[in-house]
């Protein structure tokens, strides 16, 4: 069985590309930052660095909601490649094909760990009534759609 279960943050941005051909499908590259249980005497690096790649709907999907620092799950399977590069060296892939991805954390907590915007705090009602109601003036109760 080969069947992968991930939590952690997104590096970067996710890099998409289109498929060419009648029918494009997308293609989703992202790297999650996975936090380490455990830290070794002498390892200093406490998150392991997965590559990830979502096909179809599942990359459009990272391609539009999924940024820097946002924190998700995904599950998929693991699946190695090679290819020889331009200087005539062997080079070993491993990546994640992406089955299911999915926020792993709120909005509001995804900005603040990344750094986003955040909206500006609702303003206080004003106290002129003392109530946190708003004074109607007299002679305006007729236009009220209650009484």
């Amino acid at each position: 069985m080969n069947k992968v279960i991930l939590m952690g943050r997104l590096t970067r941005d996710p890099e998409v590309r289109y498929s060419q051909g009648e029918n494009a499908t997308a293609v989703a590259r992202y790297t999650l930052a996975v936090d380490r249980r455990f830290r070794r005497d002498n390892d200093q690096q406490t998150a392991d660095f997965i590559n990830c790649v979502a096909f179809g709907r599942s990359g459009e999907f990272a391609e539009k909601y999924f940024h820097k620092g946002i924190k998700i799950v995904v599950t998929g399977r693991i699946q190695t490649g090679s290819y020889t590069n331009q200087e005539g060296q062997k080079v070993y892939t491993t990546d994640v094909v992406v089955e299911e991805q999915e926020f792993a954390e709120s909005k509001a907590a995804s900005d603040q760990s990344s750094g986003g915007f955040r909206p500006a705090a609702r303003p206080e009602p004003s106290a002129a009534a003392g109530d946190g109601f708003m004074n109607i003036p007299d002679g305006i109760d007729e236009e009220l759609p209650f009484n």
